[in-house]
């Protein structure tokens, strides 16, 4: 049996997340990396049975423009969720990376991550 993970690294997206109010005023860019652990058995060459990952990469940054929250996790949540619309995956793990977080101090990144499994 193989083991098929398939990963979409950096899909960056402009949304309007955030808590603080100044964050609120206009989209900013986040960086976005799924990772879906496919369900373990023959691989085959007919994409229905596996993630047609350009679809994904679309669905990813069309939720990050369409929504507005105001926590990360939230935002990674529902991205995990959608990965697991595809039958294929049986695990999906999404880490939402924030580039221009309001911070007090130099941060090099500021990311959420989120797991979800079936």
């Amino acid at each position: 049996m193989a083991e098929v993970v398939i990963n979409l690294e950096g899909i960056e997206a402009f949304g309007v997340h955030g808590v603080l109010p100044a964050e609120r005023l206009a989209a900013q860019r986040f960086v976005i990396d799924a990772r879906c652990r496919l369900a373990a058995g023959p691989v085959d060459d007919d994409i229905s049975s596996t993630v047609d990952y350009a679809e994904l990469a679309g669905r990813i940054g069309r939720f990050v423009e369409d929504n507005s929250f105001g926590l990360l996790e939230t935002l990674a949540d529902g991205i995990a969720r959608i990965c697991l619309d595809y039958p294929a995956v049986r695990r999906a793990r999404v880490r939402v990376h924030k580039p221009e977080a309001a911070m007090p101090y130099p941060v090099a990144d500021v990311s959420v991550e989120v797991s979800h499994g079936r």
